[in-house]
């Protein structure tokens, strides 16, 4: 993975990878909001692929308009897009039949999270990227930051904006190269004033939303700390360092706790991608949380939870029993984990993870004292 080197470096890195690889390689351009020029560098990048004679093409490229970006495309050949009807009208998408058939080494697929048209092959471009990848395609492609699963939620707490459409980190975490497209904030700001990333009709709502200054600052500085994460997770993937003490695996316990279930899985989440750890997220329902008693609302979070987890790449995993805290630490103990994740309580000291009753800190702690795992406490948000 990569940051802020030159232009060409990136590409004859690509490149060799490209040569060696039987299936796909996949580099993604990250940035923290539209506009900083991802999918322009995407192309500057496509074009030094094809002088060097890589067989490329574009599967689909959103210019949104910008004529410098447009510009660039002219010289790209691009597979035809797949034309669907929805709701009256006649809308494109990228044909995942059509690359596959065609079969370029590399292809360009802009926008990794967005959503596709119901009825097409895929319900996510991310989803139809990893087709291309595993058919052996080489995939560049663009991301904003507030598009991944893990600090999605982060994102709307900045700037007040629901972010509907998401990655999930594997696929970040699975990327051969992640290369971060910065721009200074005053930069962004003139880009946005004088058209250049949304219709001028546009700007007035956008300065007063997405795209004031103190929020941009948060965002850049999110950006950059992602990208260095994701540098670090495959460092301890690839390059191990002696001694290196490595977390063999993680295990969260979630409750029916929605809100704190989600921040479990989302810290748990970024801990595995790190350490490049086996991560498991277990739930245990005890008889008063029943298939029978358990409230309908609680059983639909718990649902959203698992899925929530299986997406950012954990093992979900439902036990049952009243003795809360031995079943969780017996789970971990066979899954040689040494890190268990639990939520602090919020009010009172043995009240973890909804459990009042059974799941008591002193136990839990001579439980897994017992058995060299290790507790991590993960604070409760104010309105938990």
């Amino acid at each position: 993975m990569d940051s802020q080197t030159s232009l060409s470096g990136n590409v004859q890195r690509f490149l060799d990878m490209i040569r060696a690889a039987k299936r796909g390689k996949l580099k993604i351009y990250i940035g923290m909001a539209a506009g900083v020029g991802k999918t322009y560098r995407m192309l500057l990048e496509a074009q030094e692929l094809m002088a060097s004679g890589i067989d490329l093409a574009i599967g689909f490229v959103e210019t949104h308009g910008r004529e410098d970006t447009a510009r660039l495309t002219e010289s790209i050949p691009a597979i035809p897009r797949k034309k669907l009807f929805y709701k009256g009208k006649q809308l494109e998408e990228m044909d995942v039949d059509a690359i596959l058939f065609r079969k370029p080494a590399v292809a360009l697929v802009d926008e990794l999270a967005h959503t596709n048209i119901p009825g097409s092959r895929n319900e996510k471009r991310w989803q139809d990227a990893e087709e291309l990848l595993e058919a052996g395609i080489n995939v560049i492609s663009t991301v904003n930051i507030q598009h991944i699963e893990s600090i999605n939620e982060l994102v709307e707490k900045i700037t007040g904006v629901k972010i509907n459409e998401r990655v999930p980190d594997r696929i970040l975490q699975a990327a051969d190269e992640v290369v971060n497209v910065d721009l200074t904030i005053d930069e962004l700001l003139e880009r946005l004033k004088t058209g250049k990333v949304y219709d001028l009709q546009k700007v007035p709502i956008a300065l007063q939303n997405f795209f004031q200054k103190d929020k941009l600052l948060q965002l850049r500085d999110l950006a950059l700390k992602e990208v260095s994460r994701l540098v670090e997770g495959k460092i301890a993937r690839e390059i191990p360092a002696a001694g290196r003490e490595k977390l063999q695996a993680i295990v969260t316990a979630i409750s029916t706790n929605y809100r704190s279930g989600r921040k479990l899985i989302r810290k748990s989440s970024r801990l595995a991608s790190l350490y490049n750890s086996k991560w498991y997220v277990v739930y245990v329902q005890t008889s008063k949380e029943s298939t029978a008693k358990i409230d309908a609302s609680d059983q639909r979070h718990l649902i959203n939870n698992f899925k929530r987890a299986a997406e950012l790449g954990a093992q979900v995993v439902q036990l049952s029993g009243d003795h809360v805290a031995r079943a969780i630490v017996d789970f971990a103990k066979s899954k040689e984990a040494s890190l268990l994740v639990i939520g602090k309580p919020a009010f009172g000291f043995f009240d973890l993870l909804g459990f009042r009753n059974f799941f008591r800190l002193k136990e839990l702690t001579k439980l897994t004292s017992q058995e060299g795992i290790d507790i991590l406490l993960v604070a409760p948000d104010e309105n938990d």
